[in-house]
């Protein structure tokens, strides 16, 4: 018999290559994703720092919203949109500019800050459900190859322990690919997320000192 790999996909019929092609299609997603939201998540600390520099060394809020206008970092998008908040408070007559200044102020850098981080979500669940599924579908693809190597060798006839051992071994294959494609979806999960809160821990930081400089600016 055999022992090539090709044969015993080819004895396992389609499921186990279409098996091998969702591993296969699973690994490239997940260095995809990886890259985009590693250079991602670097643009956004590059920018960042340049942003910080700008609104530290603006001497007025309408100067720092006019630096890091185009700017597309978190903290220069949590200005922009804070800072046309507040010209909305200060303009309008709608049940929001009911509240007091600062707790509407505080909802909105709220608001804000969630909806500039959900961006960086994006990707994550997809790395979740690889490294959690990935190592199962492979499972499958070796239980089923395992199950077609020793209805072959039944039918052939050939009972000896290098008749079972090579067949098995290369439907072992298909568990070691499954778990090529985890275990880096895995450690790139791990990574972006920690990045994540790296990044958000950034921000809150910035989100209380430009609340503190609307409140300075409304008295």
């Amino acid at each position: 018999m055999d022992s090539s790999i090709t044969s015993i996909y080819a004895q396992s019929g389609w499921i186990l290559l279409t098996v091998l092609l969702i591993l296969v299609l699973m690994s490239i997603t997940t260095w995809i994703i990886a890259l985009m939201r590693c250079v991602s998540l670097w643009r956004a600390k590059r920018d960042n720092r340049i942003a910080l520099q700008d609104f530290i060394s603006s001497s007025d809020l309408k100067e720092a919203r006019s630096r890091l206008t185009g700017n597309p970092s978190p903290i220069a998008l949590l200005t922009c949109r804070t800072l046309e908040a507040q010209k909305r408070y200060q303009d309008s007559h709608s049940l929001a500019a009911a509240l007091p200044f600062n707790q509407y102020l505080v909802s909105q850098i709220r608001h804000n800050m969630e909806q500039i981080l959900r961006h960086y979500d994006a990707g994550l669940t997809i790395l979740a459900s690889i490294s959690s599924s990935a190592p199962f579908i492979g499972l499958f693809g070796t239980v089923w190859g395992i199950y077609h190597a020793l209805i072959n060798i039944g039918h052939s006839g050939q009972m000896s322990i290098a008749a079972v051992a090579g067949p098995i071994g290369e439907a072992l294959v298909s568990t070691a690919i499954g778990l090529f494609a985890a275990i880096p979806a895995l450690l790139f999960y791990n990574a972006l997320v920690r990045g994540k809160k790296n990044l958000a821990r950034d921000l809150d930081g910035f989100a209380h000192d430009l609340h503190a400089q609307l409140l300075n600016d409304k008295d």
